[in-house]
């Protein structure tokens, strides 16, 4: 099964996924690999965790996973952590809230402001990848264009694509951009997803994605 994990860079959240082996205690899997941390590709595009080890569901009813969580970690980023859990438990469809350490439920919409303007759900941080490159996530940019480029080893730009976000400027929609490239060999490279500024036609809101460019022809 393939999990998505909501990690932490800048002050922001940014998904990965994981494939691990099938289980119906999803759950408490997603929060064991969140307290677990970023792979060393993660780490090194600047993503980690806050969840501390140790954090537990106790129990779902009702569409709310209430949580046992552990007085530990910096209560300035308390928010941040919570907002973790939040958008990495409610993938799953049994689980809409949650209720973290007594407080009252709460979901996605309580944390949205924790969202960089563009996310990238795909490709993620040291996957392995090849042409053409599906990109997908969300993004609340200028009238819905989203651009797209993929630079190779050397920091050449070899593809360049955009798309438009199913909701424009003020709201937050998904997107799908098709690229592709041609290179001789396998290697190091990045895609950043980014705006265009109606100012001045520079790159903004760049998310930028180490990974591992298959040959292209």
């Amino acid at each position: 099964m393939t999990i998505e994990l909501w990690l932490v860079r800048a002050g922001q959240l940014v998904p990965t996924r994981r494939a691990r082996p099938a289980t119906v205690a999803t759950s408490g899997l997603a929060l064991t690999e969140l307290a677990a941390g970023p792979t060393p590709a993660e780490a090194a595009a600047g993503l980690t965790t806050l969840v501390p080890a140790g954090i537990e569901v106790t129990r779902i009813t009702d569409g709310t996973a209430t949580l046992r969580v552990p007085s530990v970690g910096d209560p300035a980023e308390r928010r941040l952590r919570e907002a973790q859990v939040v958008w990495t438990l409610t993938q799953f469809p049994t689980v809409r809230q949650v209720s973290l350490g007594g407080t009252g439920p709460v979901g996605r919409p309580d944390y949205a402001d924790l969202l960089p303007p563009i996310v990238v759900t795909s490709p993620t941080a040291g996957e392995r990848v090849a042409a053409p490159l599906v990109v997908t996530g969300t993004a609340t940019v200028f009238e819905a264009t989203v651009s797209v480029r993929v630079l190779d080893a050397a920091g050449r730009e070899v593809a360049t694509g955009f798309g438009t976000a199913s909701c424009g400027s003020g709201c937050r929609g998904g997107y799908r951009v098709v690229v592709g490239w041609r290179t001789a060999r396998e290697q190091q490279g990045t895609v950043e997803v980014y705006e265009v500024s109606a100012l001045d036609g520079s790159r903004i809101n760049t998310t930028a994605v180490p990974v591992i460019l298959a040959p292209g022809a």
